[in-house]
């Protein structure tokens, strides 16, 4: 019988590659037919679209190897993974040379810089600390980031004046370096936990949490009669349009708000029968909320699927002015990425429930992730350090002042406190395990929403960026 268990493996691994290989054979293809129609091959968004193919097929392959164990999957995975770095490698060279500086002048550019530097640091983790399976979160992250890059606007612009700097390299390389070693650190302290054997009910608390506050982000745009009001789109400029200075024009796109709060519901469910669990010691409501998370994967992709299908340029009545106002997808690029992520996090819950044994073994032992998190940090923290540091002396020559109190300037700090925090208390008290891992896993937290969230939630001097 284990004979026979073992001969299936390699066709199984077999099949999955063969399937892999055959989709980005395929998409490559498509691709290449169309640039023949327009004869450019070279460009940034052939590239980038390149790399989208190569990191979705590693993030398949690693997923496979999660499930199954079948170690040619990372062999194959780390390919499609350097493919895919490639690609995005080019696609930064690209846009150097077209732009004249570094690729650190929007988000866009910043984005580009942080998934490239991600899929790097993956590769490093897997061949110098054996973490084979740190591709499962890794690039899940890599892929909503190229999808993201693909709606911000990417136009190459005169760089405005207080950007026109060598600290600009400076500051934002030593970025993008930090907060991809906390997407590492992150990562590598949410294995800790589960070699750690935090109960696996736990996780679907974390998941239905980070779920239940994407839809809560999405549905403070929620009108009365069941709306979702998204920014307007102007094509021929390629921008958000604007009332006023800073004040942009939402248009509603009827029902799409009821759907949205439909999710919402679907995915805050395995949290509240998480709650009746613990009330009532029934452990029967843990099976339930399991069964509602699949349920909460099915609704988020049509909430997904309607959501491209009405948000994509359509044309739709404001409160605000009259008459109908254009959109897109590219007007809406958070919205979208958060619900692509949110159902990334659903599956990945889903494979620690159903192959957590499997996982277990695959994984270094928790000592080992801990001190791999903690080194990780280690790197992390001193690349903040100099960050804030060149930025305070870059604001000096720029604004004349070496801190303004900016919305970035104060989340930067906060990022640093928390991750100084975690240095503090493991070299001063001694903290090891859960304790520091939680602290990892909110520092990362911290980071993207200073990466993301402050840029179009919070305006200030860095709106630019």
């Amino acid at each position: 019988m284990a004979r026979a268990r073992a001969e299936q493996h390699p066709a199984t691994g077999t099949t999955l590659i063969v399937m892999v290989g055959l989709s980005i054979a395929f998409l490559l293809f498509i691709a290449f037919l169309n640039v023949v129609k327009t004869g450019s091959l070279l460009t940034e968004a052939n590239l980038l679209y390149a790399a989208l193919i190569f990191y979705a097929g590693a993030g398949a392959l690693y997923l496979g190897f999660g499930v199954t164990a079948t170690d040619s999957y990372i062999k194959f995975a780390s390919l499609a993974t350097w493919a895919g770095l490639l690609a995005n490698t080019a696609a930064v060279a690209h846009r150097w040379y077209e732009a004249g500086h570094p690729p650190f002048a929007s988000v866009y550019e910043m984005l580009l810089s942080f998934v490239w530097t991600l899929a790097a640091l993956t590769l490093v983790a897997e061949k110098l600390y054996g973490v084979k399976v740190i591709g499962t979160v890794t690039m899940p992250v890599a892929i909503v980031g190229v999808v993201l890059m693909q709606l911000l606007p990417s136009e190459v612009r005169p760089l405005v004046p207080a950007l026109q700097s060598t600290w600009l390299h400076v500051h934002v390389t030593l970025a993008m370096l930090a907060y991809a070693a906390c997407a590492l650190s992150f990562a590598l302290a949410m294995m800790f936990l589960i070699q750690d054997k935090v109960k696996t009910e736990l996780f679907l608390v974390g998941t239905s949490l980070f779920s239940v506050g994407i839809y809560a982000g999405v549905l403070t745009r929620f009108e009365k009669w069941g709306g979702l009001s998204v920014v307007a789109w102007d094509a021929e400029n390629k921008s958000e349009m604007f009332l006023s200075r800073g004040v942009r024009l939402l248009v509603t796109i009827p029902d799409l708000g009821w759907m949205m709060l439909l999710v919402f519901a679907a995915v805050a469910a395995p949290l509240v029968l998480y709650i009746l669990a613990r009330l009532r010691s029934d452990e029967s409501f843990i099976n339930v909320a399991n069964r509602a998370v699949f349920i909460g994967i099915l609704l988020q992709s049509l909430a997904l699927i309607f959501f491209l299908l009405r948000a994509r340029d359509g044309h739709y009545a404001s409160l605000d002015a009259e008459g109908l106002y254009p959109t897109s997808l590219a007007a809406s690029p958070f919205i979208l990425s958060g619900l692509i992520g949110g159902i990334f996090a659903s599956l990945l819950y889903l494979l620690l429930l159903w192959r957590r044994e499997d996982l277990e073994r695959l994984l270094p032992d928790a000592e080992a992730l801990d001190r791999i998190t903690y080194k990780t940090i280690c790197i992390a923290f001193p690349l903040l350090t100099l960050m804030i540091a060149a930025g305070a002396y870059w604001a000096n020559r720029a604004w004349g002042s070496y801190w303004n109190w900016d919305p970035k300037e104060t989340w930067a700090a906060i990022t640093w406190l928390v991750y100084a925090g975690y240095l503090h208390m493991r070299i001063t008290r001694g903290w090891r395990g859960r304790r520091a891992a939680y602290f990892a896993i909110l520092g990362f937290a911290v980071v993207m929403f200073t990466f993301f969230g402050v840029t179009y939630l919070l305006p200030g001097l860095h709106a630019y960026a």
